[in-house]
């Protein structure tokens, strides 16, 4: 992606910004840090309303979401970046997962009588309330003939930004700043409509060896970026008509913003009859059975886009090589 000047792009009548589901690239020009902003709308919503989920599972799932793009846009991969948290608390397990062309998709398992005697503490403590004791994990995936990376630690914080900055503190070893914030649009009549979640990572990657020293004025930097991306409210993330690329000169324009160009995520779930056959074909058919519905047909639905896959007993004979 090329870098431009913010500047450049703002006085660039070619370049149309995009305004809403994507990952902005960016760099304070004057401390040299890096970070990441992410917008979901459209996309979001998508994911979030072919499920049924409870008000506190949707919103913990955007969250989700929202650091998987922030998490998969500071790496460098070709294939599939997951992020996925499990735990013993009512929500069991949550997963989100980018392609690295920026398809993304994602679910979560729940226990909806744990989540309603859970539901006094929700507002204290969203992570602890809602996951319990467990863990988070990152996983990139390139392909089978690669090596998969993954990085684990324990659950650890109020939010489950808390529990990311807990993993790079421990396991990475990087200073991590994250803020994100996630809420339904509020229509004129008083009633939720879509959707949509924001937020900003900034990132001090370590130096090595051939760069200086850090020194006093780096920390001064660095806590001063902290202080301005605290200074970031939930409106300004979460408003459809504030761009990206202009809330990050708003913060950062006294010490000079350098934005890439940015990645457009989407909604895209990577099922298909195809594949749910190939699962089928490798369990026994007296075991296929049982997951017949009503009609006679096995009934298999995804958990990520909820897509409902049907097979008769012919389309059965076909998967198992048996049709005449």
């Amino acid at each position: 992606m090329a870098c431009r000047n913010f500047e450049d792009i703002m006085d660039d009548p070619s370049v149309q910004p995009i305004t809403d589901d994507l990952v902005l690239p960016f760099q304070i020009e004057a401390s040299r840090l890096r970070g990441r902003m992410v917008k979901l709308g459209p996309a979001l919503d998508e994911i979030l309303t072919r499920h049924a989920y409870p008000e506190p599972v949707a919103r913990f799932l955007a969250e989700t979401m929202t650091l998987a793009m922030l998490l998969s846009s500071m790496l460098k991969y070709d294939g599939i970046f997951t992020l996925q948290t499990k735990g013993d608390g009512p929500v069991r397990l949550m997963v989100a997962d980018i392609t690295s062309v920026g398809d993304i998709r994602a679910y979560a398992q729940f226990d909806e009588e744990a989540l309603a005697k859970a539901a006094d503490d929700v507002a204290i403590a969203p992570a602890p309330a809602l996951l319990g004791k467990g863990h988070i994990a990152f996983t990139v995936d390139q392909g089978p003939n690669t090596e998969r990376y993954q990085g684990i630690v324990e659950l650890y914080g109020k939010t489950l930004a808390d529990c990311v900055q807990h993993y790079f503190r421990q396991s990475e070893q990087i200073d991590t700043g994250l803020t994100v914030s996630v809420d339904q649009e509020t229509l004129p009549d008083g009633s939720k409509g879509a959707w949509r979640a924001g937020g900003i990572m900034i990132q001090r990657l370590p130096q090595d060896a051939t760069e200086k020293v850090l020194g006093s004025g780096d920390e001064d930097a660095w806590r001063r970026a902290m202080v301005l991306l605290s200074s970031t409210t939930g409106d300004e993330l979460l408003d459809p008509d504030l761009a990206a690329r202009d809330l990050l000169f708003r913060l950062f324009h006294e010490d000079g913003v350098r934005v890439w160009q940015p990645k457009a995520l989407r909604f895209g779930c990577r099922c298909s009859r195809e594949r749910v056959s190939d699962m089928l074909s490798s369990l026994p058919r007296d075991e296929v059975q049982s997951l017949k519905i009503d009609d006679g047909r096995v009934e298999v639905v995804c958990q990520f886009c909820s897509t409902a896959y049907h097979f008769d007993d012919a389309d059965l004979d076909r998967v198992y090589g048996t049709a005449k």
